[in-house]
């Protein structure tokens, strides 16, 4: 009898660890070395950006600190390695109180979603908190502008540029109604092929008989080829001009950081 109830409670526990789902186990929101936020605060963002982590399925970050002696960038990029490791979803907003300096750095999707102009337009909201110590707007405000952009979708005609070589990667997106039209014509296409073959095969369309021996034929020929010359021509893309209008279109300028890549923009307060 014991060795039925072991059995069955070894059954249950390990029924119970293959059918249920693993969780995902997010990093700290917010690192709050400058001491910026209550308490309630820190949840208040922490709640803003589970939002935004489902959506990208990746991580969202604020990080703030007095002592940094690293350029905004590197540390800002070196942070969000730390969380998510090199081209995974996420950014990390930087609010570096000794060096005065705002940095939002991005990486794997993000980078696509807060393109150049989209960051220049959260890090004018995020300025403005800044300069006026309402730290916990400014926050928010990188917060609530990503979820917006992100909602928004990746802009048509998006691009990657990257910032030492100048080689531009562009992003295809589809709308609604080319994917749409998409899916009907290879329906209709998949149905007339379906029953064009179905026809043949239930010889519907008269008999037929393939006359093999007056078709047969084989030779075996020798063919040599050689290559005589051969030419590489190359040229160097230019980068295009930054754009630095407000619209959400444009590109997102690239940079290689510790074996990742990433994207970002900064300026001081």
């Amino acid at each position: 009898m014991n060795v039925k109830k072991t059995l069955v409670s070894l059954l249950f526990i390990f029924s119970f660890l293959l059918f249920t789902p693993a969780v995902f186990a997010q990093g700290v929101t917010v690192t709050d070395n400058a001491g910026l936020f209550t308490a309630e605060e820190i949840a208040e963002l922490t709640d803003l950006a589970t939002d935004i982590n489902q959506t990208i399925k990746g991580e969202v970050f604020i990080v703030t600190t007095t002592d940094n002696t690293q350029d905004p960038e590197t540390f800002a990029d070196d942070f969000l390695r730390e969380q998510i490791g090199n081209d995974n979803n996420g950014s990390v907003l930087l609010l570096d109180m000794g060096q005065r300096e705002i940095y939002i750095s991005t990486s794997g999707n993000m980078i696509d979603y807060l393109t150049d102009s989209r960051i220049e337009q959260i890090l004018d909201s995020v300025y403005e908190g800044m300069t006026e110590a309402n730290y916990i707007q400014a926050a928010r405000s990188y917060l609530t502008m990503s979820q917006s952009f992100i909602e928004s979708g990746v802009p048509r005609g998006h691009y990657r540029v990257d910032r030492d070589t100048g080689k531009i990667t562009y992003y295809n997106v589809l709308t609604f109604g080319e994917i749409l039209f998409a899916i009907i014509t290879a329906a209709i296409i998949s149905g007339v092929v379906f029953f064009i073959v179905k026809s043949r095969y239930q010889m519907k369309s008269g008999t037929y008989t393939y006359p093999f021996l007056e078709q047969s034929n084989f030779q075996l020929n020798k063919k040599e080829d050689r290559l005589t010359n051969s030419f590489i021509t190359t040229r160097r893309i230019p980068k295009p001009p930054a754009n630095t209008g407000g619209g959400s279109g444009g590109g997102s300028t690239t940079h290689s950081s510790g074996g990742g890549t990433f994207g970002g923009g900064g300026r001081s307060f």
